[in-house]
């Protein structure tokens, strides 16, 4: 039995120091992951998109805004466009039930956005936002995560406040649309 011990102790050492000293900084390779982030990315850029990663979280109570945007009702599910070029299709809520947003915004600040949604089931939970860009349409796409196991959310719907980034817009007159998956919203948004 000591021998073992003895051979555990002689390999461990060494492949511990090795690793330590040697190890890259950043994050390892992911072949599989990697490439497909490749392929949406090329695919993006070929159809005429700039993807922007947002800023999103539950609040714990709704904010209120000041000048709220006129939103209005628009068909529910990604523009086809869109829909083909993206590689993975987020999972979206069942429907976007109201929004608060301002209807102008400023370049070099972050633009706050709030909605209300509500999911298909309380096996889901938020796991981000990203923001496409192409020309002067704007397409929000919240993405919901399934929970695995035997956990549950508490509700169904969901108060979400994502975060343009400051400097992630360019001067300019947009359509925004918050997609749902049956409903989506979307305004209209002056950044000066």
């Amino acid at each position: 039995m000591k021998w073992i011990v003895v051979a555990i102790i002689v390999v461990i050492v060494p492949y511990t120091v090795l690793t330590l000293r040697f190890r890259r900084p950043e994050k390892a390779f992911e072949p599989y992951a990697d490439m497909k982030e490749r392929a949406n990315t090329m695919r993006l850029l070929s159809a005429g998109y700039q993807r922007i990663n947002l800023d999103a979280q539950r609040p714990a109570s709704p904010s209120s805004a000041g000048a709220a945007a006129s939103v209005a009702n628009a068909a529910g599910g990604l523009p086809t466009g869109l829909r083909a070029t993206l590689v993975d299709v987020p999972l979206l809520p069942t429907e976007i039930l109201s929004v608060t947003a301002a209807p102008t915004a400023t370049a070099a600040a972050f633009y706050p956005i709030q909605f209300t949604c509500t999911l298909p089931d309380n096996k889901e939970q938020l796991a981000g936002a990203e923001l496409y860009v192409r020309g002067e349409e704007i397409i929000i796409t919240p993405d919901f995560e399934k929970i695995s196991g035997g956990l549950q959310t508490r509700t169904r719907e969901n108060i979400v406040l994502l975060t343009v980034p400051a400097g992630a817009l360019k001067p300019g007159h947009y359509r925004v649309t918050l997609a749902g998956e049956r409903a989506s919203r979307t305004w209209s948004l002056q950044v000066k």
